[in-house]
């Protein structure tokens, strides 16, 4: 069941947006994620949620927010176009499937970019590369290291913490201390060191509840 301060903070963001584009955006994205399935919106709040501490934590200037907030909140919004038989699949994908999953993340941008608008084209550069690896490893264009957008490279260890420590149609869910020694051991191979220090920091300073 979606939260209340969910669909609140989805709201939040929407705003935002509606204020650089000039027209309601909210029934359409919001129907979007909510069509995919409850999990892609309340994944991508969670993901929104972490992403912000992270990037104040990273000295990101207001404009790098505002993109870090709108990408994360709606990286996985290109799932709309990948079948359910596939997505949901309960087992392991076969390789024509798992590339068919991989392009979500240029499905999600170029659905953006159609709105024409300066912000959301940075916005569509974060969604895009959101599944790159910090090795160069990653897809779509196995950008490396820091040709790799900040943004991008936030979301991509918060994107992967929630969904290890989440149950899914194909896995259980792991524990958060399992969660984050795997990311740790994937410092400077999948994930940008910088990022999962703050990570690491965050999640085990206590400060946050919701990812004790």
């Amino acid at each position: 069941m979606i939260e209340a301060d969910h669909i609140h903070d989805l709201n939040r963001r929407v705003s935002l947006l509606e204020e650089h584009i000039g027209f309601k955006l909210e029934p359409i994205l919001h129907y979007a994620l909510r069509a995919r399935d409850n999990y892609t919106l309340e994944h991508s709040n969670r993901v929104v949620t972490l992403s912000e501490v992270i990037g104040k934590h990273l000295n990101l200037q207001k404009r790098e927010m505002e993109v870090l907030s709108l990408a994360a909140s709606f990286h996985d919004i290109g799932k709309i176009g990948i079948p359910d038989n596939i997505l949901l699949k309960p087992g392991t994908l076969t390789r024509e499937e798992y590339e068919g999953i991989k392009v979500h993340s240029a499905i999600g941008a170029n659905m953006l970019r159609t709105l024409a608008n300066p912000l959301l084209d940075e916005v569509a550069v974060g969604v895009l590369h959101h599944h790159e690896q910090w090795d160069g490893k990653g897809y779509p264009d196995g950008l490396k290291g820091e040709d790799i957008p900040i943004v991008s490279r936030i979301i991509a260890v918060v994107d992967a913490y929630d969904a290890m420590t989440t149950t899914r149609s194909y896995r259980r869910e792991m524990s958060k201390i399992e969660a984050l020694k795997m990311i740790e051991s994937e410092s400077g191979k999948q994930f940008c060191p910088k990022a999962v220090e703050v990570v690491l920091d965050i999640c085990r300073s206590g400060k946050f509840s919701w990812f004790k």
